[in-house]
């Protein structure tokens, strides 16, 4: 069965840094695309960032303080996220696309002083 296992999350200050990362299990890793999408109280699953083996997207807001990046070797992906502001509070998804989709459980994010 294909996991998805996120980690990373937490509590931080307005301007502080966390890193999320994804591993995944049981899928031919680098033949996926990853992304990272975000959901927030209320509102609509939304994208964060992709990354294939053509290279990287973002959402507008994220560009510049997000960065993902990928290590086939370790079946994972991360997100950088610097320069956090309380609307970036959301349950980060990790999400694989290929031949099938599939989705992590989600780790919780919670920008706030």
């Amino acid at each position: 069965q294909v996991q998805l296992v996120e980690s990373g999350g937490g509590l931080v200050q307005p301007g502080g840094s966390l890193r999320l990362s994804c591993a995944a299990s049981r899928i031919s890793f680098s033949t996926y695309a990853m992304g990272w999408y975000r959901q927030a109280p209320g509102k609509q699953r939304e994208l964060v960032a992709t990354i294939t083996s053509s290279g990287t997207g973002y959402a507008t807001s994220m560009k510049g303080r997000f960065t993902i990046s990928r290590d086939n070797a370790k079946n994972t992906v991360y997100l950088q996220m610097n320069n956090l502001r309380p609307e970036d509070t959301a349950v980060y998804y990790c999400n694989a696309a290929g031949a099938y989709h599939y989705w992590g459980q989600g780790t919780q994010v919670t920008v706030s002083s």
